[in-house]
This record gives structure tokens, C-alpha cells and sequence, in this order.
């Protein structure tokens, strides 16, 4: 069992990353592989209408020159994804939008092929317009048909500055909760 985590951060081990982190160390700590992929310094662009994955089928998506791919291809082989965007003008970042158009759209061609995994959605905010960003993350896994995992709170952590959201002690909690509970769930659907 495996869960593959992406931070949509600008910012390399940012606080999206560090909030994922905690929810890593809690699955790692039930005895489940985990990865983090960071698009920090990626350049991911958005879909472009091709339709050639629902032709091809090949869950791949045409546009072969980025990390899209190789994102679909572990989340294909994991049992839970994660979602971490920061809050960007009340929305996700554009790396984390673009990955969320194209990786969904293949999924979608390919038979839903993410369909009853496990996925949660993570959000570091400054102040305000995560509960957006966190609907924008559980749209992704709702159309996916995959099961979406709660915790104590929403999955929100707050802080600007990186590292602040470790400060943020409901949120450090909040994300703690998350790991177990996607742990509980990934054990009972996929046999752990």
C-alpha cells in the first residue's frame, strides 16, 4: 500500500509541503510507503482540449513534455493521493489547477481509473479563501469516483511565512488526524 502526495507550492518544502509531511509521517507510522512529489519549480500546463486520451486510451496524457505522466502513473499505483495546494487569490495554484485538469481528464478517459482509491486535499492559507481551494482539491477526487477521507477539522493550516504552519497547533492536529484516518481507510478498502 502507497501514498503518493503532491504539493502545488511555488515554494519547495513551503507549507504545503510541511503540512502533507505530517499527514506522511502518520501513514508512514501505520506502516504505509509514502511520496512526496513537489511541483515547486515545475512548469505543469493545463489542458489543452486534445481529446487524444480518450482516443488512445493509454492513460497518458498527449502532452508529454512535463511531470503530468509520471504523476498519473503513480497515482495509478498508489492506493491514496494527496492534494496540497497554498492559497492562491482564493483558488489553487496554477501547477496544482493543471495537474487537477489533466491527470482527471485521463483518469476520466481510461475507464475513471483512480475510481475507489483513497484522496484528501490539503490547504495552507495566509488568511482567508482556503475552504475554496479545499473544494476546488475534493472536486478532484468526487468526480474521480475515489473516497474521500475527513479529519477533526478541515484540512487546513494557517500560516504565511514558511514554517509558520507548524505553529498552527489545530492544524498540525487536524493534518495528524487526517494520516490516521486515510491509514484506517486505505487498511479496510485495500487490504492492509
Amino acid at each position: 500500500m502507497k501514498v503518493v502526495a503532491f504539493s502545488g507550492s511555488a515554494r519547495k518544502g513551503g507549507n504545503t509541503a510541511q503540512l502533507l509531511g505530517v499527514v506522511l509521517d502518520e501513514l508512514a507510522a501505520a506502516g504505509i510507503e509514502t511520496e512526496l512529489v513537489e511541483l515547486a519549480g515545475q512548469r505543469v500546463a493545463g489542458c489543452i482540449a486534445c481529446y487524444k486520451c480518450f482516443e488512445r486510451k493509454n492513460r497518458r496524457c498527449a502532452v508529454d513534455d512535463d511531470l503530468v505522466n509520471e504523476a498519473i502513473a503513480k497515482m495509478e499505483a498508489a492506493s491514496g493521493i494527496l492534494l496540497g495546494s497554498p492559497t492562491y487569490f482564493a483558488d489553487v495554484s496554477a501547477n496544482m489547477k493543471a495537474l487537477i485538469e489533466r491527470c482527471g481528464m485521463v483518469a476520466r478517459a481510461n475507464g475513471d481509473m483512480l475510481r475507489r482509491k483513497v484522496g484528501a486535499g490539503v490547504v495552507a492559507v495566509r488568511r482567508a479563501g482556503a475552504s475554496h481551494v479545499f473544494s476546488s482539491l475534493n472536486y478532484f477526487f468526487l468526480i474521480a469516483q475515489m473516497v474521500v477521507i475527513g479529519s477533526s477539522y478541515w484540512n487546513i493550516g494557517i500560516g504565511r511565512e514558511p514554517g509558520e504552519v507548524m505553529g498552527d497547533e489545530e492544524g498540525v492536529r487536524t493534518m495528524r488526524d487526517l494520516g490516521r484516518n486515510m491509514a484506517w481507510a486505505i487498511g479496510r478498502l485495500h487490504g492492509g
